[in-house]
């Protein structure tokens, strides 16, 4: 089906897909407090807010590799599976399931538009009962072309052909909000709250989301930051929908960059 070639499906879309496919995938990435009070029907729950990673030298990368490989074959994903990523929103866990299975080169992945909100909202059936897990092994193999580690960060600091994006609040940005060791941004970084690409549980359009992003040529190499890699996956979804190439994910994000001292940083 057309619709699993795009990073995003509709409500009705994924019912009628649920309906008809043996093997999709429907991962609920909310806490478990909240689905176990309802979620889609069929759909399994894995916390993705519990893949925090703050270390991305060559070993770190490593040992990302292989507890992620761990937590996908725990869900049981084949390499034709169709795999679908739902929070309550169109949301930032949600986005950091679709990038992971990206960096896997896991393509046949997408996101629910409008999350578990817009399920509601159009009344489409609701189960409580768990569901469990089918693991197999997952093959997946890394995608250096959509990841960045702290080396390549730094090296793009004031590279006209690299755009930084700092998905986090105006006030992470200028400092006045301090979640690590240190407080600010990256040199050169351009703050775009990843919320401002979202309006009533949902993705703007196109449109209205390119003049969120207008000052990014088309041709640029982009990364994208926030504190741990989920907002900063939210936007890197953004801006593949937009249709930008080079998009990279800053895994380590600022909950790496600022509490290690021997990095620049900017405060304004």
């Amino acid at each position: 089906m057309r619709i699993l070639l795009e990073l995003l499906i509709s409500s009705r879309d994924l019912y009628k897909l649920i309906k008809g496919q043996d093997n999709a995938i429907v991962i609920d990435s909310r806490p478990f407090s909240e689905y176990k009070n309802g979620h889609v029907p069929g759909a399994v729950n894995i916390d993705l807010f519990q893949l925090h990673w703050f270390n991305t030298t060559k070993r770190g990368i490593k040992d990302f590799n292989r507890q992620s490989r761990l937590l996908l074959s725990n869900i049981g994903i084949g390499k034709d599976s169709k795999v679908i990523f739902y929070d309550n929103v169109s949301g930032i866990s949600s986005a950091r399931g679709v990038w992971l299975l990206l960096y896997f080169s896991h393509k046949n992945v997408c996101m629910l538009d409008g999350g578990f909100e817009k399920w509601k909202r159009e009344k489409l059936p609701v189960e409580v009962k768990s569901n469990q897990l089918r693991p197999i092994r997952f093959k997946g193999k890394p995608n250096s072309k959509i990841i960045a580690d702290t080396n390549e960060v730094n090296r793009s600091i004031g590279n006209k052909n690299v755009v930084i994006v700092d998905a986090r609040s105006r006030e992470e940005f200028n400092g006045s909000e301090v979640r690590a060791a240190r407080r600010g941004h990256i040199p050169s970084a351009v703050n775009i709250d990843w919320k401002t690409n979202i309006e009533n549980s949902i993705f703007k359009s196109t449109e209205r989301l390119s003049k969120i992003y207008p000052k990014i040529p088309k041709d640029a190499k982009i990364i994208t930051y926030c504190q741990g890699g989920y907002r900063a996956s939210n936007a890197f979804l953004v801006l593949k929908l937009l249709g930008y190439k080079n998009v990279k994910m800053y895994l380590g994000s600022w909950g790496e960059w600022g509490n290690r001292l021997d990095l620049p940083i900017e405060i304004n």
